[in-house]
């Protein structure tokens, strides 16, 4: 992995539609465990999700002021990886480097928030490993 002393950081982007939620998580616990990341959507939303804010404060990480971002205002060749939250996402000129498959919790309740953020906890985690 990037990142020991003397190395870049690991540089990852996350991909969604609507980067309200699942992306905005990944990004937060990637930035929490040392890399360099950014989350994006294809049409995102105004704002991060309530809910998604309050579940990864619940982990002390704090994402309240990450706002969603239009994938075509990214650099993504500036990034050493790429991944898609597996929303059906499609960017016929982005190759992504996983598809996480994870199913979007908008609009659910707080527990269903919490099953994402731990997946995408446990996805990250393996990035550093």
């Amino acid at each position: 992995m990037k990142g020991g002393i003397g190395e870049d950081v690991m540089r990852v982007l996350f991909i969604c539609v609507g980067n309200t939620c699942r992306s905005q998580m990944a990004e937060g616990w990637a930035k929490s465990l040392g890399l360099e990341a950014q989350s994006a959507g294809t049409h995102p939303g105004q704002s991060v999700a309530k809910n998604a804010i309050e579940v990864m404060a619940e982990k002390g990480i704090d994402i309240s002021n990450q706002v969603p971002t239009k994938i075509k205002d990214v650099d993504i060749e500036s990034f050493d990886l790429i991944f898609s939250m597996g929303c059906g996402v499609s960017c016929p000129d982005i190759k992504f480097d996983d598809d996480w498959s994870l199913d979007d919790p908008y609009g659910g309740i707080s527990e269903k928030y919490r099953e994402i953020r731990d997946e995408i906890e446990s996805n990250v985690r393996q990035l550093i490993e």
